[in-house]
């Protein structure tokens, strides 16, 4: 189950560029997301593992970014971890992976949401403005959306022509992935988080969908108390490595 979600959520949130090392999948954004700048070391490797980490240091250093590896239950080699804390790399956003059998869920918005399978540019805008996008990374953000392949569905939720509170789902297979679901700081705590979430599911099901996963901060504890009240279970923690 580990390896399927983390190949689904290297699809559901792809990279600009992308490359295979004996195993491990490098990926590069232009330094946007640790997810899509970072090594992703699931499959098993042959090469020597303190030569594989050097060569990634050198690669992604060349292109001025930090040395992100993403550590799972199923890296390889198993001890990847420690071989990379004992080389100084730091502990970062430490997250839980977490599931739920839409079949047996209910699903029931109460309010309705707005649902698209793409971007306005006016929609780019109130996303970058509610999940504090820099202005300099806008442009990564539009090509990693416009780079999924699978079907997407952005839902958005309104007052008064403005965006409050947003989300997007990626469909799969089975799957639907849910991810940057957020709603404005002065609108909190009033439920729309949750709608947004039905809304996201409710498409995704009516898709076809089974089983739905998303990503939540260990931190983060409102999404954590939310997701818990809609089913979601956990499955996993993964964290980062950074060497900056």
């Amino acid at each position: 189950m580990i390896k399927v979600i983390e190949e689904l959520s290297l699809n559901s949130w792809p990279s600009l560029q992308t490359m295979l090392y004996d195993g491990w999948t490098l990926r590069f954004a232009n330094g946007f997301t640790k997810r899509s700048n970072s090594v992703n070391p699931l499959f098993y490797s042959t090469l020597n593992t303190g030569e594989k980490i050097q060569y990634c240091e050198e690669i992604y250093q060349r292109r001025g970014l930090d040395v992100v590896f993403k550590i799972t239950p199923s890296v390889h080699p198993e001890n990847l971890d420690q071989i990379l804390e004992l080389k100084g790399y730091i502990f970062d956003s430490h997250t839980s992976v977490q599931v739920l059998e839409l079949a047996d869920s209910d699903i029931s918005p109460t309010q309705i949401a707005v649902l698209s399978n793409t971007l306005s540019k006016k929609g780019l805008l109130s996303f970058c403005q509610l999940t504090g996008i820099k202005n300099q990374n806008k442009s990564a953000l539009k090509k990693i959306l416009n780079n999924i392949v699978t079907e997407k569905c952005f839902a958005s939720i309104g007052e008064q022509d403005h965006v409050i509170s947003c989300g997007l789902a990626v469909l799969q297979d089975k799957y639907v992935g849910l991810y940057d679901i957020v709603t404005n700081i002065n609108f909190r705590n009033r439920g729309f988080g949750r709608e947004i979430v039905l809304n996201l599911l409710d498409w995704s099901k009516n898709k076809g969908a089974e089983n739905a996963y998303l990503h939540v901060m260990l931190d983060n504890k409102p999404a954590l108390k939310l997701y818990s009240k809609l089913g979601f279970k956990e499955i996993y923690t993964y964290w980062y490595r950074i060497k900056r």
